[in-house]
């Protein structure tokens, strides 16, 4: 990739952001497609959240990506917002198109993209989803409006109950599963795919959100981290078909350079870079 006065600029704020992958697949797509852009990453603190996203307009950035925990704090400083992203209240992509900044959320399109690409279908099926945060929202979004039923859990009842709220807004088909994991054993035969929007179980000797004895064959289980969690080993182990992040991760990304480029990216070029960075950091 040559640099020159005229590459346009993208990149990723967020905090910490040393780790991430999306470079890789960004900069692997506009070089096959010949696209004078780069793309870096941004380690924003908090506090200067306000600043970062002037300065897009300022230094007049193509667009950028936005991750943890910067999602939802850049909202106010944006021209205008997507009504997808308006609903899920968090923004991961924003286009700078004549200084005007528009901020949208290609993750829960890219969730439901990589379930098809992994021939698992939500239409008419039961799905529960772990966890109430900003990840919940954005794939919420969209299962309601595929599914026959939505069970959401989260220890935080208050969140738990806006989600449903806000989901119900747009299909009256989302319900509490259980505030009490306890009680998950007495109504989890009713449940076709899981999905697992929390951290938990990634620390070691943590608990993992489920009781896996409670899988068995028929049961789908999806983790959004992308990797091959403790969660999905022991799926894997009761006969489960399982699913990572990693595709989301690759989806909501080519939805991200379409936006910015109005192009298609080559997606099995972005997929394959994907796939090397991941393995270079489990070589590190």
């Amino acid at each position: 990739m040559k640099i020159s006065g005229k590459t346009k600029v993208l990149g990723l704020l967020g905090y910490p952001v040393e780790h991430s992958l999306s470079p890789a697949m960004h900069n692997a797509a506009f070089e096959e497609l010949g696209i004078d852009c780069c793309y870096v990453t941004f380690p924003v603190r908090p506090e200067f959240v306000r600043d970062a996203v002037k300065a897009v307009r300022a230094l007049n950035l193509a667009g950028v990506n936005v991750t943890v925990p910067h999602k939802e704090k850049v909202i106010p400083f944006l021209d205008e917002v997507a009504r997808e992203a308006s609903f899920i209240g968090a923004v991961n992509t924003i286009v700078n198109k004549n200084e005007k900044l528009t901020g949208y959320n290609t993750d829960g399109r890219g969730f439901m993209e990589s379930l098809s690409e992994a021939h698992i279908s939500v239409n008419k099926k039961n799905v529960l989803i772990l966890g109430a945060g900003g990840a919940s929202r954005a794939i919420g979004y969209y299962l309601c409006q595929k599914v026959s039923k939505l069970f959401l859990y989260d220890i935080d009842k208050k969140k738990a109950g806006k989600l449903i709220r806000d989901l119900n807004k747009i299909r009256r088909n989302v319900s509490v599963f259980s505030y009490q994991l306890s009680a998950i054993s007495r109504q989890f035969e009713n449940i076709d795919i899981i999905i697992n929007a929390t951290p938990l179980g990634l620390k070691k000797g943590e608990p993992l959100p489920i009781d896996t004895s409670l899988l068995n064959p028929e049961h789908v289980v999806c983790d959004l981290i992308y990797k091959n969690t403790p969660l999905l080993q022991a799926a894997s182990k009761k006969g489960c078909k399982t699913l990572n992040g990693l595709g989301m991760l690759l989806w909501q990304g080519v939805f991200a350079f379409e936006l910015w480029t109005g192009k298609k990216p080559q997606v099995e070029v972005m997929r394959k870079s994907l796939r090397l960075a991941t393995e270079a950091l489990k070589a590190r």
